[in-house]
């Protein structure tokens, strides 16, 4: 029998945690952890410990199902489907294809030195432009032709962040922050402005990961389409709720008056949701996206209560 090429068995022999894979991935881990639970998304190995090991493959595989359902397909659809299958939904490359190599402008001498002596991240990583401080960077990378900045920074302080947040809308293109020591709130502000941003991984090849991550998965580009995707206005206020909350009914489960109350909730959890988007920039993306699935549900809620009301005859505000 042929022995495999080392590069497939490389891919199907690196192991991550739960934790690395969701965040190469880019996936909050609890929803990963969610995903494997409820559909056997991935057949992974397990640590002496009985913790999830991922191989290079299946983050692949999570990082194509990830954008699948950004874009709108149920995960349960998904679930099973071989690699081979959700790349050419997402008009990914297929696995085993050669894959062009990701053109980096890097800064940091000891990144440098330790993707040099990696070997297969070679393969992976063209870097077409190198530089030593932040001011540099736009002279470094003009007519490179980089798809992305990798920068390492061992102390990432708040003092920096606003040169990179610059060179990222300067440049227009992935940037993507590596640290080992950093305040949150200095993260907070990279990620606001489209910065994926890690602490420095031991393994060269999750900075390859990394780096395709950040060029499949744009917060910038996240942001613009939440802000456009803004559900419709209210069609109940709470006052016309709470009429339709009191209303007598012939409906003996009290339907309305679910409804009504579940809306009220809703309602004030939507607002509060948009003020924290407008008092803390920082979350801003995280609270528009939690008030946009309240609008959401509350869009549907709002037809069916409108659908019950009529056929009970009950009171509708003016203009329903």
């Amino acid at each position: 029998m042929p022995l495999p090429h080392l590069p497939e068995l490389y891919e199907q022999r690196a192991q991550y945690r739960s934790g690395v894979a969701a965040r190469l991935a880019g996936l909050p881990v609890e929803t990963l952890r969610v995903w494997e639970r409820r559909y056997a998304l991935s057949d992974t190995g397990r640590s002496e410990r009985g913790q999830r090991l991922y191989s290079d493959l299946q983050v692949r595989r999570l990082r194509l199902i990830k954008q699948l359902v950004d874009q709108g397909h149920p995960i349960g659809a998904l679930a099973q489907l071989p690699l081979e299958q959700l790349a050419r939904m997402t008009a990914g490359p297929v696995a085993g294809a050669p894959a062009q190599p990701l053109r980096v402008a890097l800064m940091g001498a000891a990144l440098a030195r330790r993707l040099s002596a990696g070997g297969r991240e070679l393969l992976a990583l063209d870097i077409v432009a190198n530089f030593q401080q932040l001011e540099l960077a736009p002279a470094a990378v003009a007519g490179s032709g980089a798809q992305l900045v990798l920068i390492e920074m061992s102390e990432l302080d708040d003092s920096v962040a606003p040169a990179i947040c610059a060179l990222r809308q300067q440049l227009d293109i992935a940037v993507v922050v590596l640290y080992r020591f950093c305040a949150s709130a200095t993260i907070r502000q990279l990620r606001t402005q489209g910065c994926l941003v890690a602490r420095a991984p031991a393994d060269p090849a999750e900075i390859v990961l990394l780096c395709q991550s950040a060029l499949a998965h744009e917060p910038q580009a996240q942001l613009t389409a939440v802000r456009q995707a803004a559900p419709a206005a209210r069609r109940f206020d709470d006052q016309a709720l709470t009429a339709l909350s009191a209303a007598s009914s012939s409906i003996y489960c009290e339907c309305p008056r679910h409804l009504s109350e579940i809306l009220l909730m809703l309602n004030s959890f939507e607002r509060y949701s948009q003020q924290c988007a407008a008092r803390d920039a920082n979350d801003e993306l995280l609270h528009q996206q939690l008030a946009n699935a309240a609008g959401s549900a509350r869009v549907l809620l709002e037809e069916a209560l409108e659908r019950l009301a009529r056929a009970e005859a009950l009171p509708l505000p003016a203009g329903v």
